[in-house]
């Protein structure tokens, strides 16, 4: 099967102006995708957009990476990843349903508590942030993907290869295969199809796990799998 050609395509980000989300979009700016920046802030997502610019090294007066609000983000994208805070994860996707219809949606939320004793996956009621936003968005392309990745690697470019997994979850595996493409567009990031979106709550509570690890060893942990060609 051919590569997606995601040179055609637009990327959107909701929570753009958030640590995870904005080192996503640099990182797909760099690489040449054309990049939305959704926020419920109009200014913040065109300021944010503006100092990707910059970061990348891009032409100003493009329009690789523009700011606009998360409904217009959303209807303006063909894939639409959400990295928002998992306390406004049902309202948000709840009120783009119809611009999300349609549209791949590639939910990288991890549903975490933290206390004295550190970071706990949280109980969904669906099962996991990805399957939420499957029954909150019908009509979309839900995909689980980008869990794991560091945003502080992610917002340093002198770190030129990222060595990293991206388990990418769903049960439309053509979908699956275009969000593993966006992945493969890091370098030495690799997508590997990982599962139905039912099984997308462990990978989400494992984000608990590499959030200890970076805290004992004072690192940036991520996830090879071995065995793969």
């Amino acid at each position: 099967m051919a590569e997606p050609d995601l040179v055609k395509l637009t990327i959107g980000v909701l929570g753009g102006t958030g640590p995870q989300g904005r080192g996503l979009a640099l990182r797909w700016a760099v690489a040449g995708l054309r990049v939305v920046i959704g926020s419920r802030d109009i200014g913040r997502a065109k300021k944010a957009a503006a100092e990707l610019v910059a970061a990348a090294g891009l032409d100003p007066a493009s329009d690789t990476v523009t700011g606009v609000d998360n409904s217009g983000c959303s209807a303006a994208a063909d894939l639409v990843l959400v990295a928002v805070p998992w306390d406004g994860h049902d309202t948000l996707l709840t009120s783009l349903r119809a611009e999300l219809a349609g549209k791949i949606v590639i939910d990288c939320v991890n549903p975490l508590g933290f206390d004295k004793q550190g970071p706990f996956p949280l109980t969904v009621a669906e099962g996991s942030a990805a399957q939420q936003a499957a029954t909150l968005l019908p009509d979309s392309r839900v995909t689980a993907a980008f869990h794991h990745v560091s945003a502080v690697t992610l917002a340093d470019l002198s770190v030129a290869e990222i060595n990293l997994d991206v388990l990418v979850l769903g049960d439309d595996r053509e979908a699956c295969d275009q969000v593993r493409a966006l992945a493969d567009t890091i370098p030495g990031v690799r997508g590997v199809y990982s599962g139905r979106l039912r099984n997308a709550g462990q990978v989400e509570a494992l984000t608990a796990n590499l959030i200890a690890i970076n805290r004992r060893y004072h690192t940036h942990a991520g996830i090879r799998i071995t065995g793969l060609p």
